[in-house]
């Protein structure tokens, strides 16, 4: 066993889970294929993402695709449950893990169309962020969107995210399109301002 998995291991055991006052954060399973699939409906939560999740077996090939890299330890999959509800609300990760660089990437982050707009997205994203700062003394931490995708842009600026620059032609969409992609980071020695000026109601 190498020593980034057994660190990988050691933060995200098979029990792992992040909680806020509204939210819970809890490892993607198989069967979550059938909850996320009726979720996964609306057209448009895909325009701006690299696969079309409404389709069943892109659905089932994507959830496969996640559990797989969570066994080789570059992944950490998780659904959204919505604490007021006890209803899946919708999916987000911990990805491109590197504990060598002290950096990793929060993405693959999507929610059901009744679901946005509701405040779920700022609380997972705190947990993710508190929980990579705070525990694991991550360095950086990335987000990664479509460069045309201007709600998930402003999302993004609403969390404290700090915009870097666009990668041109950057990443193939299932529409045939050549997407600009465009970073966001928070690194470790903004964080704490980060978190007083965009989440003072978590502190």
């Amino acid at each position: 066993m190498n020593a980034s998995l057994s660190e990988y291991q050691r933060y995200f055991p098979a029990s792992f889970e992040l909680e806020t006052p509204r939210v819970r954060l809890r490892l993607l399973q198989p069967e979550d294929y059938d909850i996320l699939l009726p979720l996964a409906q609306s057209k448009d939560i895909w325009k701006y993402f690299t696969k079309e999740l409404s389709d069943p077996q892109e659905m089932r090939a994507w959830i496969a695709e996640l559990l797989k890299e969570r066994e080789d330890g570059k992944r950490m999959p998780f659904v959204i449950i919505d604490k007021d509800t006890s209803e899946i609300c919708g999916s987000t990760s911990y990805l491109n893990i590197s504990f060598y660089d002290k950096r990793l990437e929060i993405g693959s982050s999507w929610l059901g169309q009744s679901f946005i707009g509701m405040g779920v997205n700022k609380q997972a994203k705190f947990a993710l962020l508190s929980y990579a700062f705070g525990v694991m003394k991550m360095e950086r931490v990335e987000i990664k969107t479509d460069n045309l995708n201007e709600r998930a842009k402003a999302a993004l600026l609403k969390v404290g995210m700090i915009p870097e620059g666009v990668l041109r032609s950057h990443m193939q969409m299932h529409s045939n399109r050549r997407r600009d992609t465009i970073y966001f980071s928070i690194i470790k020695n903004e964080w704490e301002e980060r978190r007083a000026s965009f989440f003072p109601e978590m502190i």
